[in-house]
């Protein structure tokens, strides 16, 4: 058997310490996976909160991997042993549900889920199902990968699911994690994109991402200013905004993308969505092949994570700095 090292929480909201579990004998379909980096998400601070009433202890948080395969089991046919790979939220599917067998994998009703109910990539180890496991393309820097697998495929997906034109003009509300990571997703794909912040210190920073203009949501007037403006708007915040007045900044069909965690419902007034034919919407990351795609699209376009590094070592530190919202913007652990 093998011996991960990991960092692992025994309680709610506790200290992650030193922890050691054995990884059993490998399915047919397995994959090991020698970490090298593991980006930090909220959501991994999410889930060591208990936010979402469904983590158990000891947690190793950890979903946005990279690493090199160590051990394949003995039907996997498309990764062998030294290809450096990434692993996502998602750890396997059923395989054989309508949502697997359409494509819409990440859709699966008994997805497993890399942090929910088995330990993550906080460690020197961790082990997924190979359809969960994405050879890394050449062109990425491994070291800064990582987020991409989370927060990459979260923007990048509705592009995709929605089939946004190049002549879109999307709007990216919150300029932060997934923000950053939007702007230059939609900047890519042609469209013209619009960064909503709710500082005005950060214009700057957003245009330097690849927006063309920027929109300060504290500012009635440039809420005002932009009225039936976007095709799109990505919210990549966890926070309560007034969503109505962003409902006006939509053009006629125009869609409200969810990709944030809110935990608070969304108060909309109905009859301006019925004038305006529009759409309000959510999603979860996105299915293998669609993070393939994901992943080829940002080698090609240089597409890159804004990252802070810290050793695993000082995993706390790297939470605080989380929980501080100090990260510019995204956090790696290098293992």
């Amino acid at each position: 058997m093998t011996t991960a090292h990991a960092y692992a929480a025994t309680e709610k909201d506790g200290q992650l310490t030193a922890f050691e579990y054995e990884l059993g004998e490998p399915d047919a379909h397995d994959v090991d996976i020698v970490v090298e980096h593991c980006g930090i998400c909220h959501s991994d601070l999410s889930m060591l909160e208990n936010a979402w009433g469904m983590t158990t202890y000891p947690f190793v948080p950890g979903h946005e991997v990279v690493g090199t395969v160590a051990a394949v089991g003995e039907r996997v046919r498309d990764l062998a042993v030294g290809d450096r790979v990434g692993l996502g939220w998602h750890s396997g599917y059923c395989m054989t549900c309508d949502q697997c067998m359409g494509g819409d994998h990440n859709m699966c009703g008994t997805a497993g889920m890399t942090i929910v109910a088995r330990h993550g990539g906080f460690a020197d180890r961790v082990r997924a199902q190979d359809a969960s496991v994405m050879k890394l393309p050449e062109g990425l820097d491994p070291a800064a990968a990582g987020p991409l697998l989370c927060a990459g495929i979260t923007v990048f997906n509705p592009l995709v699911q929605f089939d946004v034109p190049p002549t879109a003009h999307v709007g990216v509300i919150g300029i932060g994690g997934l923000g950053h990571l939007a702007v230059q997703f939609a900047r890519a794909w042609g469209c013209h994109v619009t960064a909503i912040t709710s500082r005005d210190s950060k214009r700057r920073e957003a245009l330097e991402l690849g927006a063309h203009d920027t929109i300060v949501s504290r500012n009635p007037e440039e809420i005002d200013a932009a009225a039936g403006r976007f095709d799109l708007l990505l919210s990549t915040v966890n926070v309560k905004l007034d969503w109505n007045a962003f409902m006006t900044t939509l053009k006629p069909r125009g869609r409200l993308h969810v990709l944030g965690a809110l935990l608070e419902p969304l108060d909309l007034h109905s009859i301006p969505m019925l004038f305006g034919q529009h759409s309000v919407s959510g999603s979860p990351v996105g299915s293998p092949a669609t993070i393939r795609k994901m992943l080829e699209f940002a080698a090609r376009h240089g597409i890159n994570p804004m990252t802070e590094h810290f050793p695993l070592s000082q995993v706390n530190e790297a939470l605080d700095h989380l929980r501080a919202g100090k990260p510019r913007f995204r956090i790696v652990l290098d293992v």
